[in-house]
């Protein structure tokens, strides 16, 4: 009935017959906890996100490892104040408001003071405006003030004019938290570095060498500058082992296009903390009906990450002093994903950013109609 190491235990120790009982009973519920594991699965809750059709197990599992984002404790945020009829608006009240003058006065300090704790917060609002302590804030004597006033701009765009990729789970938006965190000057900005090689020319002088834009590795550092400044095609080899399409030809993908291509995906999934199978199915890379819905977001983010940096940053070079410039090509400097991501496939974890910030989700008067119903709610009870 026992096995026989346990019955030849029992016979040289007669004594000790707790201790192979303890072993064989904890062997057997290891045992017993697997099964009952595989069988019906983990006994807690995992959020997972589905990134294939359902029933053939595509998921990528929300294990976060690194817990809550730690700069989520500094974020600032205020409800609006419901507008009432007849109230100044700040292109009534303050001079050179070329932006926000359609926000009533109350809103738009509350959007200033939100700003500076979300941009400048140890420098104030002296950051944009040299005159703050002596109450004069509309010249324009700043870079800051000019840059945030585009900045500004360029988040209703984005809010406004690309709501499908950064609503595209849920209402989250962006503010100017979603890039700064706290900071002056957002972290994962970047520049155009190539050749990252002095010696050689060519091709071989984008490769080859560590640096940011590779993530680290030898793979091409220009992949952001051709594909998130440029319109580049993003393409690899033909998976053909002869073809009869020519390097020369611009319409032929290379080996060069290709190695460029996996330094972007690597950027992608640092800049998300994912892996490939978030946007594509493994069994097949190369064909587009099997690749998830991530895939067509990742795409529009693409497309929106251009017309930021060509429309919105890249435009701002002759506004910037030279220490904010690129080293090499004294370049503005332009977003990518990392920029807002850092390194979450949610930036700010889902927190939704606009919640409180009908100004800054379009261009125009903010629409306080939801906070109007709460506020009439409220009276009611």
């Amino acid at each position: 009935m026992f096995p026989k190491w346990f019955s030849q235990w029992n016979r040289e120790n007669p004594v000790d017959i707790y201790k192979p009982v303890v072993i064989f009973g904890a062997i057997g519920g290891a045992v017993v906890a697997a099964a009952v594991l595989v069988s019906w699965g983990t006994p807690y809750r995992v959020e997972a996100v589905q990134t294939g059709p359902p029933g053939i197990g595509m998921m990528v599992a929300d294990f976060d490892f690194r817990g809550p984002d730690p700069t989520l404790a500094e974020y600032y945020t205020e409800a609006p104040y419901p507008p009432e009829p007849g109230e100044p608006l700040a292109g009534e009240v303050y001079e050179n408001v070329q932006v926000l003058g359609a926000v009533t006065e109350a809103n738009f300090l509350r959007v200033m003071n939100a700003i500076t704790q979300w941009v400048s917060p140890e420098q104030g609002c002296a950051y944009c405006h040299a005159q703050a302590d002596e109450g004069l804030y509309a010249d324009d004597n700043l870079y800051t003030k000019v840059v945030s006033r585009r900045m500004i701009q360029m988040t209703q765009t984005i809010n406004d004019e690309w709501s499908g990729h950064v609503n595209y789970n849920a209402e989250v938006g962006v503010n100017c938290y979603s890039c700064h965190r706290g900071q002056p000057v957002p972290t994962e900005i970047w520049f155009r570095i190539d050749p990252a090689v002095d010696v050689m020319e060519g091709w071989g002088g984008v490769q080859n060498r560590v640096t940011a834009q590779s993530q680290f590795t030898s793979l091409p550092s220009d992949a952001l500058y051709r594909y998130l400044y440029e319109d580049a095609r993003i393409s690899v080899h033909d998976l053909e082992s002869r073809v009869g399409d020519w390097p020369s030809d611009p319409d032929s993908p290379t080996w060069q296009d290709t190695e460029r291509t996996f330094s972007l995906m690597n950027y992608f999934s640092n800049s998300l903390g994912v892996n490939c199978v978030f946007c594509h199915n493994s069994r097949a890379f190369y064909d587009p009906s099997q690749y998830t819905p991530q895939w067509a977001n990742a795409s529009l983010a693409i497309e929106m990450v251009r017309d930021l940096n060509t429309i919105y940053l890249e435009p701002l070079v002759d506004v910037y002093p030279p220490v904010r410039l690129g080293p090499i090509y004294a370049d503005a400097p332009k977003a990518a994903c990392k920029t807002c991501h850092k390194g979450y496939h949610k930036p700010m974890q889902g927190l939704n950013a606009i919640a409180d910030w009908p100004e800054l989700a379009a261009p125009g008067v903010p629409d306080y109609s939801a906070f109007l119903v709460e506020e009439t709610a409220a009276v009611v009870r």
